[in-house]
Protein backbone atom coordinates (compact mmCIF):
# COMPACT_ATOMS: atom_id res chain seq x y z
CA UNK A 1 0.00 0.00 0.00
CA UNK A 2 3.03 2.44 0.84
CA UNK A 3 4.29 1.50 -2.14
CA UNK A 4 1.41 1.96 -4.08
CA UNK A 5 0.84 5.69 -2.44
CA UNK A 6 4.42 6.35 -3.39
CA UNK A 7 4.18 5.89 -6.98
CA UNK A 8 0.92 7.73 -6.99
CA UNK A 9 2.69 10.72 -4.86
CA UNK A 10 5.78 10.70 -7.07
CA UNK A 11 3.84 10.71 -10.35
CA UNK A 12 1.65 13.71 -9.32
CA UNK A 13 5.01 15.44 -8.49
CA UNK A 14 5.68 15.07 -12.13
CA UNK A 15 2.60 15.82 -13.78
CA UNK A 16 2.66 18.98 -11.58
CA UNK A 17 6.49 19.72 -12.06
CA UNK A 18 5.85 19.36 -15.79
CA UNK A 19 2.95 21.56 -15.39
CA UNK A 20 4.73 24.41 -13.35
CA UNK A 21 7.68 24.33 -15.75
CA UNK A 22 5.29 24.74 -19.11
CA UNK A 23 4.04 27.63 -17.18
CA UNK A 24 7.01 29.50 -16.56
CA UNK A 25 8.65 29.07 -19.44
CA UNK A 26 7.47 30.97 -22.57
CA UNK A 27 8.96 30.89 -26.18
CA UNK A 28 9.01 34.82 -26.85
CA UNK A 29 8.79 35.23 -30.98
CA UNK A 30 10.23 38.80 -30.56
CA UNK A 31 13.22 37.37 -29.18
CA UNK A 32 13.74 34.57 -31.41
CA UNK A 33 12.95 36.93 -34.21
CA UNK A 34 15.98 39.73 -32.57
CA UNK A 35 18.07 36.58 -32.71
CA UNK A 36 17.62 36.36 -36.53
CA UNK A 37 18.19 39.58 -37.04
CA UNK A 38 21.42 39.63 -35.25
CA UNK A 39 22.98 36.94 -37.29
CA UNK A 40 21.92 38.66 -40.58
CA UNK A 41 23.96 41.58 -39.26
CA UNK A 42 27.28 40.17 -39.61
CA UNK A 43 26.27 39.07 -43.59
CA UNK A 44 27.19 36.43 -45.05
CA UNK A 45 28.53 33.34 -42.90
CA UNK A 46 30.47 30.57 -44.89
CA UNK A 47 33.04 29.54 -43.83
CA UNK A 48 36.40 31.58 -43.71
CA UNK A 49 34.39 34.76 -43.97
CA UNK A 50 34.51 37.88 -41.06
CA UNK A 51 30.95 37.27 -41.09
CA UNK A 52 31.36 33.78 -39.93
CA UNK A 53 34.20 34.83 -37.41
CA UNK A 54 31.62 37.56 -35.97
CA UNK A 55 28.88 35.50 -35.63
CA UNK A 56 31.02 32.41 -34.04
CA UNK A 57 32.52 34.99 -31.64
CA UNK A 58 28.84 36.11 -30.99
CA UNK A 59 26.66 32.68 -30.79
CA UNK A 60 29.52 31.55 -28.22
CA UNK A 61 29.30 35.02 -26.45
CA UNK A 62 25.31 34.43 -26.52
CA UNK A 63 25.54 30.83 -25.10
CA UNK A 64 27.62 32.01 -22.45
CA UNK A 65 25.06 33.61 -20.60
CA UNK A 66 22.72 30.92 -20.43
CA UNK A 67 25.13 28.03 -19.21
CA UNK A 68 29.08 27.40 -18.67
CA UNK A 69 28.92 24.42 -20.35
CA UNK A 70 29.91 26.29 -23.56
CA UNK A 71 32.59 24.81 -25.64
CA UNK A 72 33.52 24.75 -29.51
CA UNK A 73 34.32 21.76 -31.56
CA UNK A 74 37.18 22.70 -34.07
CA UNK A 75 37.83 20.73 -37.49
CA UNK A 76 38.66 21.21 -40.40
CA UNK A 77 38.02 20.92 -43.94
CA UNK A 78 39.99 20.87 -46.90
CA UNK A 79 38.66 22.07 -50.57
CA UNK A 80 40.52 20.02 -53.16
CA UNK A 81 38.80 22.87 -55.86
CA UNK A 82 40.26 25.50 -54.40
CA UNK A 83 43.13 23.57 -53.01
CA UNK A 84 42.95 25.48 -49.64
CA UNK A 85 42.00 24.41 -45.70
CA UNK A 86 38.89 25.93 -43.78
CA UNK A 87 38.91 25.97 -40.08
CA UNK A 88 35.80 25.44 -38.59
CA UNK A 89 34.07 25.12 -35.43
CA UNK A 90 30.72 23.35 -34.22
CA UNK A 91 29.37 25.43 -30.86
CA UNK A 92 28.36 23.09 -28.06
CA UNK A 93 26.15 24.17 -24.85
CA UNK A 94 24.39 21.89 -22.47
CA UNK A 95 21.69 22.56 -20.13
CA UNK A 96 19.75 20.15 -17.42
CA UNK A 97 21.06 17.76 -15.58
CA UNK A 98 24.16 16.66 -15.10
CA UNK A 99 23.91 13.18 -15.72
CA UNK A 100 21.32 10.55 -18.07
CA UNK A 101 20.88 10.48 -21.61
CA UNK A 102 21.22 13.68 -23.44
CA UNK A 103 18.79 15.22 -26.05
CA UNK A 104 20.54 17.04 -29.21
CA UNK A 105 18.71 20.34 -30.49
CA UNK A 106 21.00 21.27 -33.35
CA UNK A 107 20.49 23.49 -36.10
CA UNK A 108 23.29 25.12 -38.89
CA UNK A 109 25.01 28.21 -38.19
CA UNK A 110 26.82 28.97 -41.67
CA UNK A 111 25.72 30.07 -44.68
CA UNK A 112 26.50 29.05 -48.54
CA UNK A 113 29.18 30.17 -50.10
CA UNK A 114 27.35 30.11 -53.56
CA UNK A 115 23.67 31.15 -54.77
CA UNK A 116 23.45 28.60 -57.70
CA UNK A 117 19.54 29.10 -57.56
CA UNK A 118 19.25 32.71 -58.13
CA UNK A 119 17.54 33.65 -61.12
CA UNK A 120 20.48 36.69 -62.03
CA UNK A 121 23.38 34.50 -63.15
CA UNK A 122 25.49 37.55 -62.22
CA UNK A 123 24.55 36.69 -58.57
CA UNK A 124 25.55 33.04 -58.50
CA UNK A 125 29.12 32.72 -57.35
CA UNK A 126 28.14 35.21 -54.21
CA UNK A 127 26.90 33.79 -50.56
CA UNK A 128 24.08 34.15 -49.07
CA UNK A 129 22.53 36.11 -46.38
CA UNK A 130 20.97 32.97 -45.15
CA UNK A 131 18.35 34.56 -42.77
CA UNK A 132 16.16 31.33 -43.18
CA UNK A 133 18.53 28.58 -44.70
CA UNK A 134 20.84 29.08 -41.56
CA UNK A 135 19.77 32.17 -39.09
CA UNK A 136 16.11 30.64 -38.20
CA UNK A 137 17.02 27.29 -36.61
CA UNK A 138 19.85 29.36 -34.94
CA UNK A 139 17.60 31.50 -33.94
CA UNK A 140 14.90 29.31 -31.99
CA UNK A 141 17.59 27.10 -30.27
CA UNK A 142 18.53 30.42 -28.78
CA UNK A 143 15.73 31.54 -27.15
CA UNK A 144 15.27 27.98 -25.75
CA UNK A 145 18.61 27.98 -24.05
CA UNK A 146 17.33 31.27 -22.77
CA UNK A 147 14.36 29.59 -21.44
CA UNK A 148 16.53 27.10 -20.11
CA UNK A 149 18.68 29.33 -18.25
CA UNK A 150 15.48 30.63 -16.65
CA UNK A 151 13.86 27.14 -15.80
CA UNK A 152 16.14 24.25 -15.99
CA UNK A 153 14.61 21.58 -18.74
CA UNK A 154 13.64 18.13 -16.69
CA UNK A 155 16.79 16.18 -18.92
CA UNK A 156 20.22 17.26 -20.37
CA UNK A 157 19.96 18.98 -23.59
CA UNK A 158 22.85 19.67 -25.63
CA UNK A 159 22.47 22.54 -28.49
CA UNK A 160 25.04 22.12 -31.37
CA UNK A 161 25.16 24.15 -33.89
CA UNK A 162 26.37 22.25 -36.96
CA UNK A 163 28.88 24.27 -38.93
CA UNK A 164 29.67 23.49 -42.40
CA UNK A 165 26.47 21.72 -43.22
CA UNK A 166 25.81 24.03 -46.65
CA UNK A 167 29.03 24.22 -47.93
CA UNK A 168 29.47 21.99 -50.44
CA UNK A 169 28.87 22.09 -54.29
CA UNK A 170 25.16 20.35 -56.11
CA UNK A 171 25.76 16.88 -57.03
CA UNK A 172 29.13 16.52 -54.27
CA UNK A 173 27.47 15.47 -51.17
CA UNK A 174 30.83 14.62 -49.48
CA UNK A 175 31.49 18.50 -49.50
CA UNK A 176 28.16 18.79 -47.29
CA UNK A 177 26.83 18.21 -43.64
CA UNK A 178 30.49 18.91 -42.52
CA UNK A 179 30.15 20.17 -38.74
CA UNK A 180 27.41 16.80 -38.34
CA UNK A 181 29.72 14.58 -39.63
CA UNK A 182 32.23 15.79 -37.77
CA UNK A 183 30.91 14.92 -34.41
CA UNK A 184 29.37 12.01 -35.54
CA UNK A 185 32.71 10.84 -35.23
CA UNK A 186 33.36 11.79 -32.29
CA UNK A 187 30.41 11.15 -30.02
CA UNK A 188 29.33 8.47 -28.39
CA UNK A 189 25.36 7.43 -29.35
CA UNK A 190 24.75 5.57 -26.35
CA UNK A 191 24.98 8.90 -24.44
CA UNK A 192 21.99 10.23 -26.51
CA UNK A 193 17.98 9.32 -26.58
CA UNK A 194 17.30 11.20 -29.48
CA UNK A 195 17.95 14.39 -31.38
CA UNK A 196 15.82 17.07 -33.17
CA UNK A 197 17.36 19.10 -36.39
CA UNK A 198 15.97 22.57 -37.29
CA UNK A 199 16.44 23.58 -40.88
CA UNK A 200 14.50 25.65 -43.37
CA UNK A 201 11.98 27.16 -40.44
CA UNK A 202 11.74 30.75 -40.71
CA UNK A 203 9.60 30.85 -44.00
CA UNK A 204 7.06 33.21 -43.85
CA UNK A 205 4.51 30.72 -45.55
CA UNK A 206 5.84 27.90 -43.42
CA UNK A 207 4.62 24.50 -43.75
CA UNK A 208 6.21 21.51 -42.56
CA UNK A 209 5.42 17.86 -43.58
CA UNK A 210 7.14 14.77 -41.92
CA UNK A 211 10.79 14.42 -43.86
CA UNK A 212 11.04 10.74 -45.04
CA UNK A 213 14.11 9.63 -43.19
CA UNK A 214 13.24 10.90 -40.31
CA UNK A 215 9.68 9.07 -40.40
CA UNK A 216 11.75 5.82 -41.82
CA UNK A 217 14.13 5.70 -39.05
CA UNK A 218 12.62 7.66 -35.92
CA UNK A 219 8.67 7.53 -36.56
CA UNK A 220 8.23 7.24 -32.86
CA UNK A 221 9.52 10.88 -32.34
CA UNK A 222 8.46 12.10 -35.56
CA UNK A 223 5.05 10.89 -33.93
CA UNK A 224 5.37 12.19 -30.50
CA UNK A 225 6.48 15.70 -32.21
CA UNK A 226 3.45 16.11 -34.62
CA UNK A 227 1.04 15.23 -32.27
CA UNK A 228 2.36 17.75 -29.92
CA UNK A 229 2.31 20.31 -32.57
CA UNK A 230 -1.79 19.47 -33.67
CA UNK A 231 -2.42 19.29 -29.56
CA UNK A 232 -1.50 23.10 -29.35
CA UNK A 233 -2.71 23.87 -32.64
CA UNK A 234 0.41 24.35 -34.31
CA UNK A 235 -1.10 24.82 -38.09
CA UNK A 236 1.94 24.84 -39.85
CA UNK A 237 3.40 21.16 -38.98
CA UNK A 238 1.03 19.24 -41.56
CA UNK A 239 0.81 15.26 -42.30
CA UNK A 240 1.80 15.39 -45.47
CA UNK A 241 5.17 13.84 -46.33
CA UNK A 242 8.36 15.42 -47.60
CA UNK A 243 10.86 13.84 -49.73
CA UNK A 244 13.99 11.93 -48.12
CA UNK A 245 16.33 15.43 -47.55
CA UNK A 246 20.24 15.41 -47.39
CA UNK A 247 20.43 17.15 -44.13
CA UNK A 248 22.25 16.87 -40.25
CA UNK A 249 19.85 14.62 -39.11
CA UNK A 250 21.59 11.61 -41.19
CA UNK A 251 24.67 11.94 -39.54
CA UNK A 252 23.59 11.06 -36.31
CA UNK A 253 21.09 8.38 -37.77
CA UNK A 254 24.18 6.64 -39.26
CA UNK A 255 25.81 6.53 -35.82
CA UNK A 256 22.20 5.07 -33.98
CA UNK A 257 20.82 8.18 -32.75
CA UNK A 258 17.40 8.66 -34.04
CA UNK A 259 16.65 12.08 -35.35
CA UNK A 260 13.41 14.11 -36.66
CA UNK A 261 14.50 16.94 -39.08
CA UNK A 262 11.77 19.67 -38.76
CA UNK A 263 12.41 21.41 -42.16
CA UNK A 264 10.41 23.45 -44.50
CA UNK A 265 12.17 22.36 -47.93
CA UNK A 266 9.47 24.27 -50.10
CA UNK A 267 11.51 27.39 -49.97
CA UNK A 268 11.30 29.65 -52.78
CA UNK A 269 14.35 31.69 -52.27
CA UNK A 270 16.29 28.79 -51.28
CA UNK A 271 20.06 28.87 -52.31
CA UNK A 272 19.51 32.71 -53.86
CA UNK A 273 20.46 36.06 -52.54
CA UNK A 274 16.83 36.36 -51.71
CA UNK A 275 16.95 34.23 -48.56
CA UNK A 276 16.15 37.97 -46.07
CA UNK A 277 14.86 38.22 -43.20
CA UNK A 278 11.64 40.06 -45.00
CA UNK A 279 11.00 36.71 -46.39
CA UNK A 280 10.98 35.13 -42.57
CA UNK A 281 8.36 35.44 -40.13
CA UNK A 282 8.05 35.63 -36.95
CA UNK A 283 4.90 33.31 -36.16
CA UNK A 284 6.46 30.81 -38.08
CA UNK A 285 10.16 30.63 -35.47
CA UNK A 286 7.25 30.93 -32.41
CA UNK A 287 5.36 27.66 -34.00
CA UNK A 288 8.10 25.49 -34.23
CA UNK A 289 9.81 26.85 -30.69
CA UNK A 290 6.46 26.09 -28.88
CA UNK A 291 6.43 22.45 -29.97
CA UNK A 292 9.83 22.37 -29.00
CA UNK A 293 8.91 23.78 -25.80
CA UNK A 294 6.60 21.46 -24.96
CA UNK A 295 8.23 18.72 -26.06
CA UNK A 296 11.43 19.25 -23.63
CA UNK A 297 9.28 20.01 -20.69
CA UNK A 298 7.04 17.06 -20.53
CA UNK A 299 9.99 14.91 -21.32
CA UNK A 300 10.28 11.89 -18.73
CA UNK A 301 13.32 11.91 -16.70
Amino acid sequence: MKIRMFIIFTGLLFSIRTAISAELSRFNADSAWNYLLKQCSFGPRNPGSAGAKACQDYLQTELQKFTPQVRLQPFTHYDARLKKTFNLNNIIAEFGRASGEKIIFCAHWDTRPRAEMDPDPAKRNYPILGANDGASGVAILLELARNFALNPPPVTVTIIFFDGEDYGRSGENWDYLLGSKYFAQTADPAEFRYAVLLDLVGDADLEIKREYNSLKYARRLQDKIWTIAEQINSRQFTQRTQPPVIDDHLSLIEIGIPAVDIIDFDYKYWHTQQDIPQHCSKESLEAVGKVLMQLIYTEEL
